[in-house]
């Protein structure tokens, strides 16, 4: 797929369907992607068209340009910070980092590349799959800037990487390689500069090629598992099970076990 730059009057997000793949794409690459309040609400939306339209089974999001992201764009979101923080979630929109108790209830998979600042990394911690170009830097650089994460690292990075290794990230500032990323396990692969985006979208899919019913509700019960721990996840799965059972998609794949011919999935 070619990244090229765009015109300056088209969107910060932009977006296509291919096949049962949504791709969401960072779209300000003269600004290094940096996200100011109109990106915000546009990448809110695009979550929100993921999550309604039931013929989209995953979400893929990369950047246009050079860069992932440089994060915030701190001229613009400054002087619109009240007593509450900002609201960045359109009517009909999603908070990409789901920090607001929305979550998405399908897989998003992520593909960075050059600088990934700040809520660059909150988005893979809040997404499930991340592939990242061997070249891409990660920043979570908020102490450097007077304020805090606020996009959910305070909460995932530890969860995901463990507490030395996200508090040395966190706290200092510093910023870090993609070998270093994958070792704490804030990226799942690591590919050659320019391969991250196919790579992606390989894996979203495998992923939508899937059962979409029987992906939403794994997912579903993983965060559970992660959220409100081991013993609430475990009452809700043979609930799950039942109801999975029950669908047209288990019939489907019973079919394909037994016949051993792929099954496509009709999502009921």
């Amino acid at each position: 797929m070619s990244l090229q730059n765009p015109v300056p009057d088209q969107p910060r997000i932009i977006t296509e369907r291919r096949g049962h793949v949504f791709l969401i794409g960072f779209n300000r690459p003269d600004k290094r992607n940096a996200a100011d309040l109109a990106l915000l609400q546009q990448l809110a939306l695009a979550y929100g068209e993921l999550e309604r339209d039931p013929d989209l089974r995953v979400g893929l999001v990369y950047a246009v340009g050079d860069h992932f992201t440089a994060g915030l764009d701190l001229a613009d979101i400054g002087p619109r910070l009240g007593p509450d923080g900002i609201d960045i979630v359109p009517e009909g929109g999603i908070h990409p980092w789901q920090v607001d108790g929305q979550a998405l209830s399908k897989p998003v998979v992520m593909a960075v590349q050059g600088t990934c600042l700040t809520l660059g990394i909150e988005l893979m911690l809040a997404s499930d799959i991340s592939i990242a170009a061997e070249s891409t830097r990660f920043g979570q650089i908020e102490v450097a800037r007077g304020i805090l994460p606020f996009g959910g690292a305070t909460i995932r990075f530890p969860r995901t990487a463990g507490w030395g290794n996200a508090m040395r990230w966190i706290l200092t500032g510093d910023t870090f390689d993609a070998a270093e990323a994958h070792r704490i396990g804030l990226v799942q692969e690591v590919v050659p500069d320019g391969t991250q985006f196919d790579r992606a979208l390989e894996l979203a899919e495998r992923v939508a090629g899937q059962a979409p019913l029987a992906v939403q509700a794994t997912l579903a019960n993983a965060r559970a598992a992660v959220r409100d721990g081991d013993a609430a996840a475990e009452l809700q799965l043979q609930p799950a099970l039942a109801r999975l059972a029950a669908t047209e998609d288990s019939r489907i794949g019973m079919e394909s076990f037994l016949t051993r011919t792929p099954a496509t999935f009709l999502g009921r």
